[in-house]
């Protein structure tokens, strides 16, 4: 079987603090399985795969960054470029959560102004023990221009969705002339040659018309 040609290429971010669940978000939604045993990752890792966003193959490249303090400064240079990110925090820890706004402001000087994130509050199968309400944090993604879903890692509610609904944004904002991805760092890139040459001709064209001296 000959391979889709991937479309587009999207650099992912995962962050948020440590023990959020992160790792395991990514693991689901690469492997579609839970991750049983996961320690807090050092540093960051990578995880990619390949999915359908409205008739586009697109390509997500995501980096799993570290949510401990001491790895702050190395997660922080992997932000540079990256078209999305899945803010994570835990539903049963409100420590998890108060930090948002530091990981936001991250995020948003690091990445790009334009970065298109969606929160996660995760561990959504431990609702008994839940510390942050849906319409609190509902209410900080909307103030926030943020998009919201709770997910579960363990039983992989809404991780597909997660992704899948940041990257649609993304594309759209492509469609609509928002975002630019010739721009530098926009996260962004053609997977296809053929579809750079999509765009090119019709300026070609306009500057090969003859002009009217009528």
């Amino acid at each position: 079987l000959t391979q889709t040609a991937v479309n587009f290429l999207f650099k992912f971010l995962v962050i948020g603090s440590a023990g959020t669940g992160k790792s395991c978000l990514l693991h689901q939604f690469i492997e579609n399985k839970f991750k049983q045993d996961s320690n807090h990752t050092i540093g960051v890792e990578f995880g990619s795969r390949v999915v359908n966003v409205g008739g586009k193959t697109v390509k997500l490249q995501i980096w799993d960054t570290a949510g401990q303090e001491r790895f702050r400064s190395v997660t922080r240079s992997y932000y540079r470029g990256a078209a999305g990110a899945l803010l994570v925090y835990d539903i049963t820890s409100r420590e998890t959560y108060n930090s948002l706004t530091n990981w936001l402001t991250d995020a948003r000087t690091l990445a790009s102004p334009n970065i298109i994130i969606i929160l996660c509050g995760n561990k959504k199968d431990l609702d008994a023990d839940r510390e942050v309400t849906f319409l609190e944090a509902s209410r900080f993604a909307q103030e926030n221009e943020l998009m919201f879903l709770e997910t579960s890692a363990l039983t992989g509610e809404n991780v597909e969705e997660a992704f899948l609904k940041c990257a649609r944004t993304i594309l759209n904002k492509i469609e609509s002339g928002e975002l630019d991805p010739e721009r530098m760092g926009s996260g962004i890139q053609y997977g296809d040659t053929s579809l750079r040459q999509l765009r090119q001709p019709r300026s070609a064209a306009a500057q090969t018309r003859p002009q009217c001296n009528c």
